[in-house]
């Protein structure tokens, strides 16, 4: 199934282009054999009778004395009524035959038929069907063009559209041979072998491309209000804000917008009462905790006072830690294009200053995005790979509409079974924990957020080599 497109406006094109091409094909094959078996039917009909004439024909000249067939010929040229064209010849006449069709054939074959049940007795005959150019209808070189109109116009179509001609040739008696060339009663009934001619196929061909013309109309129509809800639904999962979608189109997508815009309102609303939450529990919780701090101060036992003062302060850090990781995954800011090679070579020359050891290499990238927001994602984890893995080196690429951001540290990397877990908060391993003692493991489920929130992924994999290596994808920017 990989032929297949991947949009549903592509996938709906091809089943309406297929669904008009196979059934106008069927229809052509079923219409072309039924014209076929009836035009058959029609000639071979044709072909009996006409061959039963025939034979009453070669029966007469024959009954007739010699002197007197040159008379009845010339009364039949003059007089006219009959179906034949009649002359006789001291022998067969070459006669050159048109191409043979299965039309032609059934005809011949029924008229041999025919003349044998007829005329039993016949020593020789032959028929065939010829083209009235170069036609000879005599023994002394006469054509058929030669001869006057009134002696063939009458019986035989020679223009404007010259129709095919049956000739009979019949030995009467020796050196005796009677020539009748005749039409049959549909002189064009060849062109019903082939009923899809060059005329029907173009008026097919027509009628195909107007069908489709208008699928793609009704196909696009109905596809453009799923991209436009596709657009909102990525922008609105980005962090973006979104208006609503319009309520207008078919039933079944009003039904859908309705649901969408719904459910919009419900998830914006949730997240502003989660940051007012998050924003009144700090408010209410420092205030306490200042009051019990002051109260500490006055405890005459060092030690207890000692005590409460360090869990307060682990309290605060908890309270302070739980509003950093609302506010740095949803950080309001408009998206713009910006080159993130320039953003995090200004990453690696602030940690190079302070001390870190950072290797950074890459070429131009541009990329939609929360300037803040992704450099809060991108320092979380050149932080983390300097603080577990001791240094750190940055790759960035781009390939197709993908841009690729590797960071890998030189730590002793992560248990597999534990892997996914760092991303939930205040999850530290062991190694963490000695290397950092004031973190609080929020780094990771930060930077996770943000970069869901771009569209993008962010996983973490162990090198081959040692260390642990974070491997971040962000689309790349549409031109």
């Amino acid at each position: 199934m990989r032929w297949l497109p991947r949009s549903l406006w592509g996938r709906l094109t091809l089943v309406m282009l297929a669904g008009v091409l196979v059934t106008q094909l069927i229809a052509n094959l079923i219409w072309a054999q039924q014209i076929r078996a009836q035009a058959e039917g029609e000639a071979t009909a044709a072909a009996q009778h006409l061959g039963r004439s025939a034979a009453a024909a070669v029966r007469f000249f024959k009954s007739l004395p010699v002197n007197y067939r040159p008379l009845l010929i010339e009364q039949l040229r003059e007089m006219g009524g009959t179906r034949f064209f009649v002359n006789t010849n001291g022998g067969e006449i070459p006669v050159t035959p048109i191409a043979p069709t299965e039309l032609s054939q059934a005809v011949l074959t029924t008229l041999d038929a025919t003349l044998k049940r007829e005329l039993p007795r016949l020593v020789d005959y032959r028929i065939a069907f010829a083209s009235p150019q170069d036609l000879q209808v005599g023994d002394n070189g006469v054509l058929l063009s030669d001869l006057p109109d009134d002696w063939v116009q009458h019986t035989l179509i020679v223009k404007p559209r010259p129709a095919p001609i049956l000739v009979i040739q019949a030995e009467l008696a020796a050196g005796e041979w009677v020539y009748l060339a005749a039409l049959m009663p549909d002189p064009y009934f060849m062109d019903s072998d082939n009923p899809l001619t060059a005329d029907r196929l173009a008026l097919q061909l027509a009628t195909l491309v107007s069908v489709l013309l208008l699928s793609l109309l009704v196909v696009r129509w109905l596809t453009q209000p799923l991209a436009k809800l596709a657009d909102a639904a990525q922008a609105f999962g980005q962090g973006g804000l979104t208006e609503a979608v319009p309520e207008e189109g078919s039933r079944e997508f009003v039904a859908t917008a309705r649901a969408f815009n719904a459910m919009q309102d419900r998830i914006q609303r949730f997240i502003d009462d989660r940051e007012r939450l998050f924003s009144s529990i700090s408010h209410d919780l420092r205030t306490p905790i200042t009051r019990l701090k002051l109260r500490t101060e006055l405890l005459d036992d060092d030690e207890a006072r000692q005590e409460f003062h360090e869990d307060l302060d682990e309290l605060d850090v908890m309270v302070k830690g739980a509003l950093q990781s609302v506010k740095d995954t949803d950080i309001h800011e408009n998206r713009t294009a910006m080159r993130l090679d320039s953003l995090i070579e200004r990453l690696v020359a602030d940690a190079k200053l302070a001390g870190q050891e950072v290797a950074f290499a890459g070429g131009a990238v541009t990329v939609e995005a929360k300037p803040l927001a992704l450099k809060r994602a991108i320092t979380n984890l050149i932080d983390n790979a300097v603080k577990y893995g001791g240094r750190a080196e940055v790759l960035l690429s781009e390939a197709g509409d993908t841009v690729e951001l590797t960071i890998r540290d030189y730590g002793p990397g992560v248990p597999d079974e534990v892997r996914d877990t760092l991303f939930q908060p205040y999850v530290r391993l062991e190694h963490g924990r000695q290397s950092n003692s004031g973190g609080m493991g929020l780094g990771l489920g930060i930077a996770r957020n943000i970069i869901h929130a771009h569209g993008g992924e962010l996983s973490l994999a162990n090198h081959p080599d040692g260390g642990l290596v974070a491997r971040l994808l962000l689309p790349g920017r549409h031109s």
